[in-house]
């Protein structure tokens, strides 16, 4: 499963949105490319970098600094926000965008969707704001569509989607649980890549989606931000925990096997009544970053 690190841009600088609104946006850095820079530095696998300007306001200001932060970091971009015509979709993929996230086009312009996914093959990524009875809201959460996940799904993967992206609307990720079921949900329904775009609350959190498994099929990816910023965990433990294919650099193990050895460990502190689970298993993260920070150096 790869590890996106969310960027969310707002009047040229990186914010954080407690509950997904721009009054209460909470300025992080002046300097978005090497907040994005650090990210990848700390092991994020890819970039989910966020306009809010142009979401919201159809203010396209930030593009300038997207299209260097593009330049600048040497993993794949995918940018969202504000895409709602192909003139958008043609300049940030001549940028060097890897993938453009729409999510309300997707619903109310199908159409231009479909022709966007002939002319860019790979490139489109549908965005998916499922509610509790799996309707569709729109436009940043203020619209209920109408549309539920299982007809826009059919619908976008017959179109020729390259991912989905799913999150939870009015969800607070700090507070709630990721929605496993409208993931396993997606995962039975389409063949694309799905990707869990409403964060999680902690290192446990991953660890599920991590082992999420529907007839054999897995999340793609995961996004994170807001839980690496407010010290719930670190990039370098998620990316560790995430990265559950190839051989673990500390020794001769791979990360799933790692994975698995955890959870056993996990389990056996539950049973023998340890208070404080989440505090053992997050000392093992940290002694198995740091075989690997050392067989690094070494």
């Amino acid at each position: 499963m790869d590890l996106y690190a969310r960027v969310n841009i707002l009047e040229g600088r990186a914010v954080r949105l407690p509950r997904g609104d721009l009054s209460e946006a909470i300025s992080l850095d002046a300097d978005p490319i090497g907040r994005a820079a650090g990210w990848v530095s700390k092991g994020a696998d890819r970039l989910h970098v966020v306009d809010l300007d142009a979401s919201a306001r159809d203010d396209h200001r930030n593009r300038p600094l997207i299209e260097e932060l593009i330049a600048t970091v040497d993993v794949s971009v995918q940018v969202a926000g504000g895409v709602r015509s192909p003139r958008e979709v043609e300049n940030l993929v001549n940028a060097g965008a890897w993938r453009v996230v729409m999510g309300t086009a997707a619903i109310e312009h199908q159409i231009m969707v479909w022709d966007l996914c002939r002319d860019y093959p790979g490139r489109i990524v549908v965005s998916l704001d499922v509610g509790p009875d799996e309707e569709i809201a729109t436009r940043a959460w203020t619209h209920n569509s109408g549309r539920y996940l299982e007809e826009v799904l059919i619908e976008m993967s017959s179109a020729g989607a390259a991912a989905f992206a799913v999150a939870e609307v009015g969800r607070d990720a700090l507070e709630e649980p990721p929605n496993l079921e409208a993931l396993g949900r997606t995962l039975s329904i389409v063949e694309e890549p799905v990707i869990a775009a409403g964060g999680v609350r902690h290192l446990d959190d991953l660890r599920d989606l991590c082992k999420l498994d529907v007839d054999g099929r897995h999340i793609d990816g995961v996004i994170v931000g807001r839980e690496v910023t407010a010290g719930r965990f670190s990039i370098e433990e998620a990316a560790m925990l995430v990265g559950g294919g190839g051989t673990f650099a500390g020794g001769p193990w791979s990360g799933a096997e790692l994975l698995a050895a955890i959870d056993r460990y996990e389990g056996a502190l539950r049973e023998a009544g340890v208070s404080d689970v989440a505090a053992g298993v997050g000392h093992v993260t940290r002694f198995l970053e740091f075989l690997e920070r050392g067989r690094v150096e070494g």
